[in-house]
C-alpha cells in the first residue's frame, strides 16, 4: 500500500472563500512536503479544461517529486468514463475513482451494469482501475452486486465507510460487504457531536484516529480479503467544517488535519 492526500484534503482552501485557492501543482508540492507518496486529484473541476502543456507539466512534477498521481470524478457514462481515460493516459494515471450517480443521472443497478460494461474494455486496454465509491445514495451490497455483475479485473470499489452512515449502514458492515472488492480506500475519520442545547447531533469529520472510524479492522479486512492488498492506496480525505475564525483559521486547520493523517499513516507502515 502507498499512502497519499486528495484534494478534499485541501476543500477550503481551494474553494472560493480562499482568497489565492491552490492550483493542482501547488497541492501536488504540499503533498511531497508532507512525504505523501499519491496524490488523488478527486472531484477536481479545473483538470478537465487543462491543456496538452498543462497535462504534461503536471506528469513530469509528479515525477520529478516521486508522487504517484491518481484521478477522481463522477459518473458512469461511457463518454464521461473515456474522457477520464483519455486524461488519465496523459498523466500516466493508472486508477480512476468514481461514482454511481451525478446531480442528473441516478441509474439503478441494472443501468449501471450495462453501462460499466460498455466503458470497462478500454480500461482494461490500457491498465487503467477503475474504483465505485462507497457513499450514501446507492445501498452498498447494490454497488457489490455492480462490480460482481460487471466482473472485471478493473473494476473494484473504493472504501469510504464513513460517507454510508446517512444511508443507516454500519461502517464496520459496510467494510465487511465491500473488502473482497476494494482497489482504493479513503481514510477519513468521522464523529458525532451534540448541537446546542442538546437538540440533535452534527456528523462531521474528526482528526484521525479521535473519531469513529475503526481505521485497524478497516485495514485488517482489507488486507485480508481484497484482491491484490498491495496495489490498495490509502489516500486521506476529510470533512472539515468551516471555522468560526474564517478562512485563515479553517485553512491552518485543515493543513494541521492533513498532516497528522499523513504522518500517522506513514508512521504506522
Amino acid at each position: 500500500m502507498a499512502y497519499g492526500i486528495s484534494t478534499y484534503a485541501y476543500f477550503w482552501r481551494i474553494s472560493s472563500r480562499a482568497p489565492r485557492p491552490m492550483t493542482a501543482l501547488d497541492m501536488l508540492r504540499d503533498i511531497h512536503r508532507l512525504g505523501g507518496q499519491v496524490f488523488q486529484i478527486c472531484d477536481y473541476a479545473p483538470i478537465e479544461s487543462y491543456d496538452a502543456a498543462q497535462l504534461t507539466e503536471l506528469k513530469a512534477v509528479a515525477a520529478d517529486l516521486g508522487v504517484t498521481l491518481e484521478l477522481g470524478t463522477r459518473g458512469i457514462g461511457p463518454d464521461h468514463l473515456e474522457r477520464y481515460l483519455r486524461i488519465a493516459e496523459r498523466l500516466g494515471v493508472t486508477f480512476v475513482r468514481s461514482m454511481l450517480h451525478t446531480a442528473d443521472h441516478k441509474p439503478g443497478v441494472e443501468e449501471s451494469v450495462a453501462l460499466l460494461k460498455q466503458a470497462i474494455g478500454r480500461y482494461e486496454e490500457q491498465g487503467v482501475t477503475l474504483g465505485l465509491e462507497t457513499y450514501e445514495q446507492v445501498a452498498t451490497a447494490d454497488l457489490v452486486e455492480v462490480v460482481r455483475t460487471v466482473d472485471s479485473p478493473r473494476l473494484g470499489i473504493v472504501l469510504d465507510p464513513g460517507n454510508c452512515v446517512a444511508r443507516l449502514e454500519h461502517p464496520a458492515q459496510v467494510v465487511e460487504l465491500t473488502a473482497p472488492c476494494v482497489v482504493n480506500v479513503h481514510v477519513k475519520d468521522f464523529a458525532f457531536s451534540r448541537r446546542d442545547g442538546w437538540v440533535g447531533f452534527t456528523y462531521a469529520g474528526a482528526p484521525l484516529g479521535t473519531g469513529l472510524l475503526d481505521y485497524a479492522s478497516m485495514i485488517a479486512a482489507v488486507g485480508e480479503h481484497a484482491p491484490d492488498p498491495a496495489s490498495v492506496n490509502q489516500i486521506v480525505e476529510h470533512w472539515l467544517p468551516w471555522q468560526d475564525g474564517g478562512f485563515d483559521v479553517t485553512a491552518e486547520l485543515e493543513h494541521q488535519w492533513t498532516k497528522h493523517s499523513i504522518s500517522t499513516l506513514l508512521k504506522g507502515e
